[in-house]
């Protein structure tokens, strides 16, 4: 039985002014699963990613056709608060991006930016924010240093805690470890693994091993065309696709 369906896509073409970045992509990312994104660079997987919290909306000249929907609503609809979008679908970035704070505020910030004042609450929030983010237990006793104090292996989880204490329902992945050690992104991973229980999770990653390791589903894209997506064991194990097969081989990316 497929689990729920939580984001849809929907015949999606996108276009950077005049370049063609995203072909025709059809694709349901499934509720409380790990999708991971996968193919050579530049094929599309960041410009996609970004599509579902509309952080393209920012590049001038960019325009979509076809429809993204999140439980059930066309978020590229023209009532759709873009804000309040963006609050429910959480984005972690390839470098760690800490504001030069304190941990404490670093975590508080999207709380205070959405009018909570209640200091108990945000306190408590922060606290178990850091707690899910498998980050507490290091940081407790420096909660008020300034946050680019710490290794880039925390920083990330940071941003990871400061991503959940807002509540979202989906968070987005870009490359997260591309720029860590392997411990951390051990870490990361499992961290992954552990967050799936309550988020959706959707994850680009050069690492097919990665893919491989946290992900219930594979999207592999080529040239801005989604060659093949499914059941990440299957896909990695018995490809339907030739192209599928010479990439995971690598015989070309």
């Amino acid at each position: 039985m497929e689990p729920e369906v939580k984001i849809k896509a929907d015949h999606v073409d996108f276009y950077y002014a005049k370049v063609h970045a995203l072909k025709d992509i059809s694709l349901d990312v499934y509720a409380k699963e790990v999708t991971a994104l996968i193919g050579p660079s530049g094929c599309g997987k960041s410009t996609f990613i970004r599509l579902l919290n509309r952080m393209n909306d920012l590049i001038p000249g960019a325009r979509l056709e076809g429809a993204i929907f999140m439980d059930g609503e066309d978020i590229y609809a023209p009532k759709v608060d873009v804000v309040d979008l963006r609050r429910r679908v959480g984005m972690v970035f390839q470098k760690p991006n800490p504001f030069p704070k304190s941990i404490f505020e670093n975590i508080a910030y999207g709380l205070k930016v959405n009018g909570i004042r209640d200091k108990a609450f945000i306190e408590e929030k922060v606290i178990e924010s850091l707690k899910k983010a498998a980050i507490y237990d290091e940081v407790k006793d420096r909660i008020h240093e300034n946050a680019l104090m710490f290794s880039g292996g925390q920083q990330q989880r940071l941003c990871i805690a400061r991503c959940i204490a807002v509540d979202p329902k989906v968070i987005l992945f870009d490359e997260p470890c591309a720029s860590l050690d392997p411990i951390s992104t051990r870490k990361i991973e499992e961290l992954i693994l552990e967050l799936k229980k309550e988020y959706t999770i959707v994850i680009v990653t050069h690492n097919m091993q990665q893919a491989a390791r946290v992900s219930d589903y594979t999207a592999f894209l080529y040239l801005g065309s989604l060659i093949e997506y499914g059941r990440t064991q299957r896909l990695f194990t018995v490809p339907k696709e030739k192209m599928t097969e010479d990439y995971l081989s690598g015989r070309f990316g």
